[in-house]
């Protein structure tokens, strides 16, 4: 025997009723989706890793939510400058490249061409940022660093 319930969609958005505590201050949303969210993910980590650490630790302190909103809000800060920097110098390169992991099921390896392009221009304009990638092995190039991809040709 099967239950048959209708979709409910609201008719407004929804709104959280509780207020933010008044000790954290407001921030707003970064505004982009998860593809260029995804795009910029290594330099975010990079340029935000002490808030990004200290979030963490305060996390690992308690498992109040509450307890690291502030911190949070930080982390939140932090990625919306460095989204702000990258669309300032490197827009056309930025879209492309997040535009790309869209089509492609957000797969790098699809999108190494405009990847490519996208950290030449991060790397020449916002010099003291840098792409590593957790995990990689010690002492061999970063996958967008090699010369020759498995899923892509000759890259110059």
């Amino acid at each position: 025997m099967s239950t048959h319930r209708e979709a409910k969609f609201p008719t407004k958005d929804y709104v959280e009723p509780t207020p933010m505590p008044a000790s954290v201050p407001h921030v707003d949303e970064l505004g982009v989706t998860s593809a260029p969210l995804k795009s910029a993910s290594f330099f975010i980590g990079e340029y935000c890793k002490p808030y990004n650490e200290d979030f963490m630790l305060c996390k690992a302190e308690s498992r109040d939510p509450a307890h690291c909103l502030a911190e949070g809000r930080k982390v939140t800060r932090c990625a919306q400058d460095l989204i702000a920097k990258v669309r300032s110098t490197c827009l056309k390169e930025f879209d492309a490249h997040w535009q790309c992991l869209e089509r492609n099921n957000q797969e790098f390896y699809h999108c190494r061409k405009e990847e490519r392009v996208y950290n030449g221009c991060v790397f020449e304009k916002l010099q003291k940022l840098k792409k590593d990638i957790p995990g990689s092995p010690e002492g061999k190039p970063q996958i967008h660093d090699k010369k020759w991809t498995v899923y892509g040709a000759i890259q110059k």
